[in-house]
């Protein structure tokens, strides 16, 4: 349905292909009967063979071409070379064909047959231009002072609903961080707020860099249903994250609870089956996020608060496996999902969409860190997200960029 007025070709071997599929219990089984469905729908409209009209403008069609003798290197005992093979005899034909697979190694073998070869690029984003949330502009020391003084700066260029500007006077080394207030519309100019100093840590934590703190104005923002964190390993996204929402759901009562998550994905091999109960068997899996609470807990004391157990008994804290998530309804809670680049744009809308009435949902991740073979930096559910939500009244995004871990995990960060 993404191809308007075209003429859409379906060598049949896709549908041997989808015909495999089908079993699978996952989404790829779901998307299969669901893509199985549509073409019986339409077969009944007209002939697969000839061709029948989508709403869309295009023409869709089932082929079997397959030339008398293939070229050489080229066996036809694999569906990937017959399915390249059919673009190829349309090509052939004096057709103007375009190849278009998800499947790096068949484009890269169409197009040494001499094929026009394409990702499918619908749910993909530029990661080198994905927005940033924050951007920094360099500013006289008399617009400092202006900001500093008055509190508030007129400004001209393009804002986004809850983005940040960093202003650096490059001759002091002066800056000062402002919240952005686009214009309306209508006479009212868009504007600079600065922000105003920190007054004190966040569950113990306090940010260590300008984007933190663009991160801590966005989680403990009300008005903002919808947070992104980006950044490498170690810039803080997850300690940050829990911080925020351990504050407003024990100190401040504004959600009755906060739920922790993570898609359940192995770095490396997998270790198999674990035993145990649901908690036992996530124990490993969510470790990393007992390792933040852990750090958190130690200094950030609360009256009746001895733990992470004590927070899970009473029911302030909830962690959960991302598997469980589909068909729950979650009302008035801080939700964290860790690890979202880990997830494809189907998934994050699954995810998102759980979201009940004054619910805060928080997605944090590193795109350049993907440990599903499926997704990369461009096409995962994370990097997609930021750049569909972009622009929303109640939507927030940073990219972390300092790692503030350890010296040595930025070295590991950046070098390796």
């Amino acid at each position: 349905m993404s191809f308007r007025d075209n003429e859409i070709v379906l060598p049949l071997e896709v549908l041997e292909e989808l015909d495999g599929l089908k079993a699978y219990p996952d989404q790829r089984g779901k998307s299969a009967r669901e893509a199985i469905r549509f073409l019986d729908s339409i077969a009944k409209k007209g002939n697969l063979n000839e061709g029948v009209k989508l709403e869309n403008g295009s023409t869709i069609r089932v082929s079997l071409s397959l030339p008398r003798a293939a070229p050489d290197g080229i066996e036809l005992d694999r569906n990937d070379n017959k399915i390249i093979l059919c673009a190829y005899v349309l090509q052939a034909e004096g057709r103007r064909v375009f190849f278009v697979s998800k499947d790096i190694n068949a484009r890269v073998k169409a197009t040494a047959l001499g094929l026009r070869a394409v990702d499918y690029e619908k749910q993909k984003v530029d990661i080198a231009t994905l927005y940033q949330g924050l951007r920094e502009v360099d500013a006289s020391a008399e617009t400092i002072a202006r900001l500093q003084g008055t509190g508030e700066l007129p400004w001209k260029d393009r804002l986004y609903p809850n983005e940040f500007v960093l202003l650096r006077d490059r001759a002091s080394g002066q800056t000062v961080l402002a919240k952005g207030i686009p214009a309306d519309g209508g006479t009212e100019q868009g504007r600079l707020i600065a922000l105003p100093e920190w007054d004190g840590p966040v569950a113990g934590i306090s940010p260590l860099n300008d984007r933190q703190r663009v991160a801590f104005e966005l989680l403990l923002d009300d008005e903002v249903r919808l947070v992104t964190l980006v950044g490498k390993a170690g810039t803080g996204k997850t300690l940050i994250a829990i911080a925020a929402g351990l504050k407003r759901v024990c100190e401040d009562k504004k959600y009755a609870r906060m739920l922790v998550t993570r898609p359940v994905v192995p770095v490396g091999k997998d270790i198999g089956y674990l035993p145990g109960e649901k908690s036992a068997k996530m124990a490993n899996w969510m470790q990393p996020l007992f390792d933040n609470l852990e750090q958190i807990l130690a200094d950030y004391k609360r009256p009746n608060v001895k733990g992470v157990d004590q927070l899970v008994k009473d029911r302030m804290l909830e962690i959960e496996a991302l598997s469980f998530i589909r068909g729950r309804s979650l009302p008035n809670q801080y939700v964290i999902v860790d690890e979202a680049q880990n997830l494809t744009p189907h998934e994050i809308k699954t995810i998102v969409s759980r979201a009940g009435e004054g619910t805060k949902v928080v997605l944090t991740g590193d795109p350049y860190q993907i440990d599903n073979m499926y997704l990369d930096a461009n096409s995962n559910g994370l990097s997609y997200l930021v750049e569909a939500f972009k622009g929303q009244r109640i939507f927030g995004h940073v990219t972390l960029q300092r790692t503030e871990r350890s010296e040595l995990a930025e070295l590991a960060a950046s070098l390796l």
